[in-house]
């Protein structure tokens, strides 16, 4: 059996997303994978932060006979064991990472308490 390690496609219309993966040649894009090897998200702004890899299941299947697609080639060479952009990489990701954490908030529950608070004490209730 030929193996290959190239990109599965997935997502939505406008909106695509890579696994990249170790297939047999013959496969389809989208059929059975032997083994899922990362992502690849073109959609992130940053490029460096848009590929994830297994490093050491890559490295397993170059090893073996596994061959790349170009592509994915790119992708080795620039973030793989020895990748030319790893601090990049490693930079990018800890961005996107701050740029996707939760950020604090004021509980919803004292925001509406302090309204009706100060909409009580504008229109006082005669009794």
């Amino acid at each position: 059996m030929a193996v290959r390690i190239r990109m599965k496609k997935l997502g939505r219309l406008h909106r695509p997303f890579y696994r990249i993966c170790a297939m047999d040649s013959r496969a389809p894009r989208g059929g059975r994978v032997l083994q899922e090897l990362g992502t690849y998200d073109p959609m992130i702004a940053d490029t460096d932060a848009r590929v994830v890899l297994d490093v050491e299941g890559v490295e397993k299947w170059l090893s073996v006979g596994a061959q790349p697609t170009p592509k994915v080639a790119v992708l080795i060479k620039k973030y793989g064991k020895n990748g030319t952009h790893l601090e990049q990489q490693r930079v990018a990701q800890e961005k996107l990472a701050f740029a996707r954490r939760p950020r604090p908030t004021v509980a919803r529950t004292s925001m509406s308490a302090q309204t009706e608070e100060a909409s009580v004490e504008e229109n006082p209730t005669e009794e």
